[in-house]
């Protein structure tokens, strides 16, 4: 073996370790690019491709596997031991340069810290056949989720506010609807499902704002948001319903956050940090507040239209959650906000006020500016 196969190898060792400490691609691939350049994060990808080779694709979880295809990562070199100088070719660098990006790469996958493990290492996950009952929950699961994102799309597309407010308020009473449900069923079922989790990516500017909006999406969904702030995520905990609402939200409240943000900030003051943390602070509090008032009467009208208990399955998942969360994250620090600007909070809670609760959310504008 070639020193430059020998480099492909290490790196691939690396990511067998990384899973070991509870990493997972996608938050590789954001970590990688806040520690180095492009040119790291292009490696990295290859490198994904080519250790999950190694195990049979029954043996890796879907999520897994999503990640991996939002990455793009393929195995598209001749060869192991071509790999290098077809890659730096394809980067526009010298071999020597390359190299160095190998070693850059490998010291930040050895100085991993360990994370909670969400999911079955590749390799150990246990796919298999899905019963008839179980394939159809999964279809009906998706073709709602399906609805939902579509009502998001209207919702955020349109240039009216009553008609977004129309599509927002059916996408909020399906979500509701949904998660209620599928709590029932599963205990009517007697399948025994326990929380689980996802990572959310939180990036500069304002990370402390957008932490503090997912935080308040999650509880509003019966979830717990832990922010790892030097990592660049959110793990959300919860049940597969409300992961879901949790996820469809977030992203919706960023994009009418920012919209709003912009309407704001047509005078000087108004463009400033400043301004613009506290308003996107107090926005993200006030949206809170409104979504558990929501949260709370949906699930109190589905009880009462319903001859089952519900309200006590529902406060039973919220214990599991809570649970699940102090036994993940056992030294769990909560920090206060320190807001500076008066306007932009009080312009922040005056938007907040405003905005439609849709799949408990949305609105135009691209999240990227935020």
């Amino acid at each position: 073996m070639g020193e430059h196969e020998m480099t492909f190898e290490r790196l691939q060792q690396q990511l067998s370790r990384a899973w070991d400490r509870g990493w997972m691609p996608a938050d590789l691939i954001r970590f990688t690019g806040r520690q180095c350049d492009g040119h790291a994060v292009s490696m990295l990808v290859d490198v994904l491709a080519a250790e999950i080779r190694r195990y049979p694709a029954a043996t890796v979880e879907e999520r897994w596997e999503r990640q991996l295809s939002e990455a793009e990562a393929t195995v598209w070199w001749r060869s192991d031991e071509t790999w290098l100088d077809e890659w730096s070719d394809r980067e526009g660098i010298s071999v020597p340069t390359a190299l160095g990006v190998a070693t850059e790469l490998n010291s930040v996958l050895l100085q991993l810290p360990k994370l909670p493990r969400l999911c079955a290492l590749p390799g150990a996950a246990r796919r298999g056949s899905l019963g008839d009952d179980r394939l159809e929950r999964r279809a009906v699961d998706q073709r709602k989720l399906d609805k939902l994102r579509a009502l998001l799309a209207k919702a955020e597309s349109t240039s009216f506010p009553d008609e977004a407010e129309a599509y927002t308020a059916k996408a909020q009473e399906l979500m509701a609807r949904y998660s209620i449900d599928y709590a029932w069923l599963s205990v009517e079922s007697g399948s025994r499902e326990i929380p689980s989790g996802r990572r959310v990516g939180i990036d500069n500017p304002y990370e402390g704002a957008k932490a503090l909006l997912l935080n308040q999406v999650a509880g509003a969904n019966r979830c717990t948001a832990v922010w790892s702030r030097e990592l660049g995520f959110v793990t959300v905990l919860g049940f597969a319903p409300d992961l879901d609402a949790v996820e469809l939200l977030y992203t919706s409240l960023r994009v009418q956050a920012t919209t709003a943000m912009m309407r704001a900030g047509f005078r000087k003051e108004a463009r400033s940090k400043s301004f613009r943390r506290a308003f996107l602070t107090a926005y993200a509090g006030r949206i809170g507040q409104r979504l558990a008032d929501a949260a709370d009467a949906a699930s109190r009208a589905a009880a009462a239209q319903s001859s089952a208990d519900l309200l006590p399955v529902l406060a039973a998942r919220g214990d599991e959650v809570r649970e699940a969360t102090a036994e993940m994250f056992p030294q769990l620090v909560t920090r206060e906000v320190k807001i500076t600007n008066r306007a932009g909070w009080a312009s922040g809670v005056a938007a907040a006020d405003l905005a439609s609760l849709g799949v408990r959310q949305p609105v135009a504008a691209d999240p990227r500016s935020w």
